[in-house]
């Protein structure tokens, strides 16, 4: 992991909509400072600065404002439309010895033998939510899914944690599934619907023929 940064941080006086855009043209965020029962600051970091601590899962950033430095930990960021420019975001103040509710991303690793088999690999879930150190935030969870074969399925129960996390995520939902191809399954349906009408008609058509048959 890269070495965090220390972000200076300068106030915001004024607030909406126009204030927010001027200070996107200066390549600045605007961000919300909040937590442990003291008011709310409004603010705003460098945007590449803080893009780049993103882009290195840094979730506790160190943050200069007012000539003071403090850690915060990222609790939401806003994209704009298309998902790729950070618009807002929100820190809330923790300590270091604090224990904080974090979404983790999951990244699955290797090819299960089940999709070599002509299976299909799926991924219900892509990140799960643990109770962790706020100084010890892991950047994802790996799960290692080369050993799955068909009609498996890996939940987060399953996953393998860091040490001092606990997970939060309901331990039967599933992660990683390895399933059927569609496709066969469904040929498999029309077979047998075609094999079950073609035969339904010709019933019908003997039927009719013996009722139509002249007597002797």
């Amino acid at each position: 992991m890269a070495e965090a940064l220390v972000l200076k941080a300068e106030r915001r006086e004024k607030m909406g909509t126009r204030e927010a855009r001027r200070l996107r043209s200066r390549g600045k965020v605007p961000v919300i400072i909040y937590g442990h029962k003291q008011e709310p600051v409004s603010a705003a970091l460098s945007h590449h600065d803080l893009t780049m601590e993103i882009q290195h899962h840094h979730r506790l950033l160190g943050v200069e404002l007012d000539g003071k430095m403090e850690r915060f930990l990222v609790k939401d960021i806003q994209y704009d439309y298309l998902g790729d420019t950070i618009i807002h975001v929100d820190l809330t103040r923790v300590n270091l010895d604090e224990r904080v509710q974090v979404m983790v991303e999951v990244v699955l690793k290797g090819v299960p033998e089940g999709v070599h088999e002509g299976g299909v690999l799926a991924q219900p879930l892509t990140s799960v939510e643990l109770e962790c150190p706020v100084v010890s935030i892991p950047e994802e969870i790996r799960a290692n899914i080369g050993h799955m074969k068909a009609g498996e399925t890996l939940t987060a129960g399953d996953l393998e944690l860091p040490d001092g996390a606990s997970l939060i995520t309901d331990a039967n939902t599933p992660v990683a599934t390895v399933r059927v191809k569609e496709e066969e399954v469904e040929e498999e349906t029309v077979e047998e619907a075609e094999t079950t009408d073609s035969a339904e008609p010709e019933r019908i058509v003997r039927e009719k023929a013996e009722e139509e048959k002249p007597k002797s």
